[in-house]
Parts: structure tokens; sequence; C-alpha cells
């Protein structure tokens, strides 16, 4: 896990020209309409591991699709506004996650460690495998739009909503964003605004490496294929929504389009991954910096409609994307620029109690254990390990020192106080095999990890029904010899399935996790 980070300093600025309130009003509007494009053009294609050859909407849209890269920013604006003095801090945007059903990757995690009593920045590097998501680089317009001509104080905004869900590099990614977004309400010049993104956030980070190699190969080649090959090469990942290769993607399109807003978004797009986000959080930069370079032919099938996803509830929010630039320039004026809250480094990491696990390693023939009716005994000379928490690594030593192949059993105990229906999570890159109350459940012999409930690879999840009371869940690691001595990671994660999968959220109210029995 990422350890929590302190906020940024905020750098001193020159004060931003003042802007009038029909040019921010326009930019504004450019900056939403851009964002409803970006997203509709993407969305059917989240997730494409490939290159595509979009030059417009396929299928064409009859009203803007709903996406959380715009309704999470429409929650915490509604939260803003109804407060009488609104601020930008963390405590106040922790209660818009009440407003939101959705619970994919790092949303889960936070709602989870929020329900667990944890506060930011530890909601968003407690026990979180999803720290480098895009799911708070693509909620930064209103940290700009608030701070509008003020680079530093965007990239401060940022960090308070980011820390909520994130850590690292997917807190890097927002503050950068925010920033560009920021100063683009004042300044067109390409090159200057990457460089005052770059200038909010650690120079030698990957999101900063993935900057300097985007724009020193596109000026090197002027291909878009050929800086795609670079990136991919640079940044490979096995989750879709990464940062690290998504925010470049961004950076790529913006070069790649120029002034052309729609060569743009489809340069973005086109290199797959987070599509939708990336074609919204393009789109949206491109509507601040040229808001009348959006053709008609892009804005007329999605309307005027601000559509929000079924799952977010318990607000009222204006029925059009002009009410919605209105209530911002609104909020802009009320919060006048001012600053976050300071916060003292005491208050940046919390003592979290974390599951118990029985953890023996011992040499058993993984060939025997294909489908195993229970786990297998261990043998007498099995090694202890000092194991605990739902997502762990072994040790880097500890697997670069095997003389040959052998198995860690790990084993949980944990109480429900009523009847669910459950998913069982349990992902790793290596073999494993998982049990629960002593009979198998799923298990395979290696791939991809990406621990989400709604997409885990397949033979990661399973359903079932558990009884009230104790419960005990044991998986197999099949461990080889790794002469580079690589890490074994895993994450272990019970949500309620009776929801939709993408509203499947962590057990905390009915799960009480146990004590490790003795060895």
């Amino acid at each position: 896990p990422t350890a929590p980070h302190s906020p940024p300093s905020m750098k001193e600025h020159p004060l931003p020209p003042r802007l009038d309130t029909e040019s921010l009003r326009r930019k504004m509007m450019g900056c939403w309409r851009g964002k409803a494009v970006g997203g509709t053009l993407g969305m059917p294609y989240e997730g494409t591991r490939r290159r595509l050859t979009l030059n417009y909407y396929d299928p064409v849209p009859t009203k803007m699709l709903p996406n959380d890269d715009l309704d999470l920013q429409v929650v915490y604006a509604f939260l803003l506004d109804g407060m009488t003095q609104p601020r930008v801090d963390r405590h106040v945007l922790a209660r818009a996650w009440e407003h939101i059903g959705m619970s994919p990757d790092e949303y889960g995690v936070c709602k989870r460690n929020l329900k667990l009593g944890l506060k930011p920045p530890a909601t968003g590097s407690h026990d979180n495998w999803f720290t480098d998501g895009m799911g708070a680089a693509i909620r930064t317009e209103l940290w700009a739009c608030l701070a509008a001509g003020n680079p530093s104080l965007a990239a401060a905004y940022a960090y308070e909503d980011a820390c909520m869900d994130h850590a690292g590099e997917g807190i890097f990614a927002a503050q950068f964003l925010a920033a560009v977004e920021a100063l683009a309400f004042v300044e067109s010049d390409t090159d200057s605004l990457l460089d005052a993104g770059l200038a909010v956030i650690p120079p030698d980070c990957r999101i900063a490496d993935g900057i300097r190699l985007t724009r020193q190969a596109w000026s090197q080649t002027h291909n878009v294929d050929a800086v795609y090959q670079k990136l991919n090469k640079a940044f490979p990942t096995e989750n879709f929504t990464d940062v690290k290769i998504n925010l470049p993607y961004i950076v790529l399109g913006w070069l790649a389009g120029g002034d052309d807003f729609g060569k743009a978004i489809c340069a973005a797009v086109n290199c797959g991954e987070d599509t939708d986000c990336t074609g919204a959080t393009l789109g949206a930069l491109m509507g601040i910096l040229h808001p009348d370079g959006i053709e008609p032919r892009w804005l007329q099938p999605i309307g005027n409609q601000l559509v929000l996803s079924d799952c977010i509830t318990g607000i009222t929010h204006p029925p059009t994307l002009e009410g919605f630039t209105q209530l911002v320039l609104d909020l802009r004026q009320r919060i006048d620029g001012a600053k976050p809250p300071e916060v003292s480094t005491t208050q940046l990491s919390q003592p979290v109690e974390l599951p118990a696990i029985e953890a023996r390693l011992g040499f058993l023939d993984w060939r025997e254990l294909h489908t195993p009716a229970q786990p297998p005994a261990m043998p007498a000379e099995a090694r202890t390990l000092p194991l605990s928490g739902s997502m762990g690594c072994l040790p880097r030593d500890l697997h670069g020192k095997l003389d040959k192949p052998c198995v860690v059993i790990l084993r949980w105990r944990f109480s429900l106080n009523r009847e669910v229906k459950t998913k069982v999570l349990f992902n790793t890159a290596g073999g494993c095999r998982v049990y629960l109350d002593d009979a198998f459940l799923f298990g395979r012999d290696g791939g991809e990890v990406c621990p989400a409930f709604h997409r885990a690879p397949p033979h990661q999840t399973a359903v079932t029904t558990l009884a009230p009371g104790e419960h005990t869940l044991t998986a197999l690691l099949h461990l080889s010899p790794a002469p580079d001595g690589g890490d074994v990671a895993w994450v272990l994660g019970l949500a309620d399935a009776a929801a939709k999968p993408v509203e499947q959220d962590w057990l905390v109210d009915e799960l009480t996790w146990l004590p490790a029995q003795p060895q």
C-alpha cells in the first residue's frame, strides 16, 4: 500500500489576470460541453486494449451519456453550494460519498475506508490497490473552474479531493491536470501549460516521466502511432484505468490535435484503455482553451441536458449544462480563492487494525492441488509467516531465496451478523486455490491482477450465500523460485453481491474479522 503524503505546498503565483464574468462563463461552458462530448465519444470503448480508428461518434448518440467523470463533480458542487460558507476541504468532500452509489475500484475502497472510520488521506492509501487509478484525475475541472487562472490553488483543491481515494501517482495526476486546466483560462500556449502542470508535482514521479516522454517523442516524430508505441513500452499495465498510461494519452491527443477539438479527442480515445476518461478530460481542456472550437456536429447529438448516472442519489442538480455553469460561477465567487485548511503531519496517517492471517509456507506438490476437495494440511516443519491484512505482499527476500517450488497457505476467520449474498474475491498473479469453510471455491494457475469486484479476471471471484456466524477463508499460493526476487501480492475482498456489479460495496457493517487460530 502507498503511504499518505503531505499536501502540496502553496507556491506563490502572480495574481491571475482579472477575468470578466462573461469570459469565465464562456470558457466554463466550453469545459462542460467538451467534457460531455469526449465522455460520450469514448464511453462505448472503455477498457479497449488496442488502437482504434474513430473520427466521430460510433454509435451516434441521441443524448449525453452519463459518466462518473462529471457525476462526482456535480455532487461536490451540490454539497459546496449548500454550505453557508463553502470551502474545499477533504473532510467536507467526504460527505459527498453518501450520494455516490457506484463502487468500482478506488471508489469502493474509499467508501469502505470511510465506513471503517478512517479519514482522508488514509482513506486513499489504506489497503488500496487502485491508488494510481484515474478516479481523481477525471474530476479536476471543478477545481480548475473555482481557481481559474491560479494553477497552484487548483492543485491544492485537487489534492483535497484526490486524497479521498488515491495516493502517489493518482494524486499527482489530478494536481497536474487541475493546474493545467486552471491556467488554460488565461494562457493558451501548450508548452507553458504543460510546464505549469509539471511545476506542481514531484519531478521524479512517473506522471512527470510520462509527460516528458510524450513531449519528447512527439517533437521527434510528430507521429501518433510512434509515440503510442513508446508509451506502451515505457508504461505497461494490467489495469486499463491506470493513470500512468492514460494521462500521457491525453497529452498525446492534445499535441496531435493542436487547436482542432475533434482531431484531439479522437487521437486520445483511439489510444484505447480508459477511453471515456481520456476523451472527457481532453474534451474539457479543449473546451476551456477554445470554447467556440467545438463544432455543432459534436454538440447536436448530445443536446444540452445534464445527465447523471442513476446511482447518484439525494441531490438536486441543474437540468442543463448552462445551469451547472451558473452554479459553478456562483461558487467561485462565494469561495473567493480561499485556500484549503492547513493539515498537521500527525493527521496524515491513522492506526488501522488489519485482519489477522494464519500464514504458513511449506513444500507441497502443486500438481496434486489442482482440484482438491479440501485445503491440504501443512507439513509439521512448515514455516509460519508474520503477515496480516486483506491486501498483502510476501517479503521480496523470501521469494527470491526459494530453491524449489512451495505453497503458502493464508487463512482468515470472520463472522457475519446476518445472511449475506457474498461475492468473494481473491486476486493474485500466480497460481492460487481458494476455499470457503474448507470447500473448494475457485482457482487458477496464474494471470493478470485486477482486484475489482465488477471486473476481476476469470476464476478470481465466486458468489455464494453465507449464513450468520463464523466462516473461514483459505487461499493457497503457488511460489516458484524467482531469481529476481519479484513480489507476490494478493488482495482479498468480500462484497455484497445483491447489488448491480458496479455498485457492489465491500462488506463492513456486517463483517467482523476474528483472531487467527493458534498454530
